[in-house]
């Protein structure tokens, strides 16, 4: 009785809300029929690297073979949502402070967020950022698929990554490479994503040389509107940030660059008294001009 007491007292001072709860999130594979590149097995070398980060814990994962999307649904959706890649150097993937903490933010902004559960360990492939990169555009294509059940706009669906996340969204959003592979062309999206938010990211630049791209590599025409992110601290990649805006800023693309004192590298979502902690409420900021989190029709 105290129960319905209580629920009915809710609805009066919750008019609409009460029991509007956001619905469970939605986890489907990629690739019902299995991926379609074979990962290599893991070496020795991969196995020891991983022990000496700390290993695979109650926030992290690693050994994803089968890879999925979860997709978290906030209770009233605007129509955008953003792909989450995790980082962790192709090692693993810090699948709480930089994957469902994000997520429930994002939800906050009635952004539908994707997490995005990709291959990992790949750090044995010839590059390692290939096959993490094929979940991606796997993803993108999934959501736009899903569009219409799940209230998005398919033309609002962005890819945020942390570290090897950031790379692999960079790969995404930036590589101009033909497929190669398909296993149902009604889910092949050839576009990327229609915004990047670009989290300490790196590999982009040469190996030897940090003022230069690596070979090959060139910022499109048809680049995305991008958000970066990094530390003045995190080694080269507040360089390559700044390259990748410099970038935008001679191609006329949209892009914002903010890089902070302090923060260092893999910060994700942890609260810190360094002003590099507001950077969700930055991010979120530069989505609202942008457009990205209005209800259209």
């Amino acid at each position: 009785m105290k129960h319905i007491l209580f629920c009915l007292l809710a609805a009066l001072l919750l008019p609409g809300r009460a029991f509007a709860a956001a619905p469970e999130p939605l986890t489907l594979k990629l690739w019902p029929a299995g991926p379609p590149t074979a990962m290599k097995p893991k070496s020795k070398a991969t196995a020891k690297l991983i022990q000496s980060y700390g290993g695979v814990t109650a926030t992290r994962i690693s050994d994803v073979s089968d890879p999925t999307i979860t997709v978290f649904r906030p209770e009233r959706p605007n129509g955008a949502s953003i792909i989450v890649a995790p980082g962790g150097g192709f090692m693993f993937l810090s699948y709480s402070f930089e994957g469902t903490q994000l997520c429930e933010w994002l939800n906050t902004l009635g952004v539908t967020a994707v997490l995005l559960k990709y291959r990992t360990p790949t750090r044995d492939e010839s590059e390692m950022f290939a096959l993490p990169v094929q979940d991606a555009q796997r993803a993108l294509g999934l959501v736009r698929h899903h569009a219409a059940e799940w209230k998005l706009d398919p033309k609002r669906v962005g890819l945020l990554g942390f570290s090897a996340g950031g790379n692999l969204a960079g790969h995404a959003a930036w590589d101009r490479t033909p497929r190669t592979y398909t296993q149902q062309p009604d889910l092949d999206d050839p576009r990327g994503p229609d915004f990047l938010v670009f989290v300490y990211g790196g590999g982009f630049l040469d190996a030897t040389d940090k003022t230069k791209f690596r070979a090959g590599f060139s910022v499109p025409a048809d680049a995305p509107p991008a958000f970066f992110l990094v530390a003045h601290e995190d080694k080269s990649n507040s360089i390559e940030a700044a390259m990748l805006y410099l970038e935008y800023k001679r191609q006329n693309l949209s892009a914002e660059l903010h890089i902070y004192a302090k923060g260092g590298h893999g910060f994700g979502m942890r609260k810190s008294k360094d002003p590099i902690s507001e950077w969700p409420a930055r991010c979120g900021e530069w989505m609202q001009s942008l457009g990205l989190l209005t209800n259209k029709p």
